[in-house]
């Protein structure tokens, strides 16, 4: 189960209380006070491992707590400290306050182990407190109170390249042909319930990681639909790839104004990012001109159809590409605007290493 949302409480352990005691040995006349100190409390880490990508084991927890430490002993017998609870995380959690709102930590590097909480301090046994005045003390500190707080866990999957589009468009499909991902993907909205990770090869040796979330309606980012609880997925994201069906009721031009609004709306700064633009499902097309609203399209946003063919495209569709040879990469402008078919792979071995090198100019 993908769960990228949790909110419970967690504690770090009680100091143990010190020890009232006074030595009883034979032959040793008025021994003294020897109680000893008591153990610290478990602190609290968090830790970033690879291996999970979901939040999922804390679903249904509302409190999490370390063990206390021990209570001293006489002969000046410390108490034992506490262990560590060491909380795993998937990369890309935010540790969040759930008062006030406030990021406590962005947990992306995997391996990192931070301490989120000290234990409490053990209290001191009654050994600390003989003087000349008082050589019989018979009290002691109790330990210190571990400290409480009520956080929240949210996962922002971390991608190169994130998939953005309507509900039906092919954004499933594509990212199962061009990666390792299986999602499900059947010919109805809203098939992508929970984003998906794909790792992308192009050539031998080199490889990008893609996302996959669930389709964006008009007013996502009100609250419409899936898409506001898993626009966060993207915010790590590099780059984005704005997926537009060719074959959808929607016009191409409709679809991409208003997938940029919705993005707009919900981050500005995410709206700002590196981008290219696939026209997707050009095998179901049942307009009356494909080629023309391409090129239109092409041309409303300010743009020339491109003869530059370095990444080897399919010249079966007009398509757009910045040439990089005369000037530098403007991020106001898509990448490249490209036709492509997962069920006849046209173009979709080319996209793979535009988006690469794409990728190249966001560093």
């Amino acid at each position: 189960m993908f769960i990228d949302s949790v909110k419970f409480k967690v504690s770090s352990g009680k100091g143990g209380q010190g020890c009232a005691s006074f030595r009883r040995e034979k032959f040793v006349v008025k021994g003294g006070p020897d109680g000893g100190d008591g153990g610290k409390g478990g602190d609290v880490y968090f830790l970033v491992d690879n291996n999970t990508d979901t939040l999922s084991w804390y679903k249904g927890r509302t409190v999490l707590k370390a063990e206390n430490g021990k209570q001293g002993m006489g002969r000046n017998m410390t108490g034992k400290s506490a262990p560590a609870l060491t909380l795993t995380v998937p990369p890309g959690t935010q540790v969040i306050d759930a008062q006030t709102n406030e990021v406590l930590l962005d947990l992306v590097e995997e391996g990192k182990k931070v301490k989120f909480l000290e234990g409490g301090k053990g209290g001191l046994g009654n050994v600390h407190f003989k003087n000349s005045r008082n050589q019989r003390p018979t009290y002691f500190q109790p330990g210190l109170p571990g400290i409480t707080k009520e956080i929240k866990l949210e996962l922002k999957l971390i991608a190169d390249v994130g998939l953005v589009g309507y509900p039906n468009v092919g954004k499933s499909t594509l990212i199962s042909t061009l990666s390792n991902a299986e999602p499900e993907i059947a010919n109805y909205e809203f098939t992508t319930l929970t984003p998906k990770l794909g790792v992308v090869e192009v050539g031998e040796y080199n490889s990008f990681v893609m996302a996959d979330i669930p389709g964006i309606i008009d007013g996502a980012s009100e609250g419409r639909g899936l898409g506001i609880e898993f626009l966060k997925h993207i915010e790590r994201t590099k780059t984005l790839l704005f997926t537009i069906d060719v074959s959808n009721h929607r016009t191409i031009s409709e679809q991409f104004f208003v997938l940029k609004e919705e993005l707009k709306k919900f981050s500005v700064e995410l709206s700002g990012r590196n981008y290219a633009i696939a026209l997707t499902k050009t095998d179901a097309y049942y307009g009356e001109d494909l080629q023309k609203d391409i090129s239109e399209f092409i041309k409303e946003l300010d743009l020339e159809i491109s003869n530059n063919n370095e990444f080897g495209f399919d010249k079966k569709l007009p398509y757009y590409v910045q040439d990089l040879t005369m000037s530098r990469f403007d991020n106001t402008k898509p990448f490249f605007i490209l036709p492509i078919s997962s069920v006849t792979h046209m173009n979709t071995k080319s996209i793979g290493y535009a988006l690469y090198e794409l990728l190249g100019q966001s560093k």
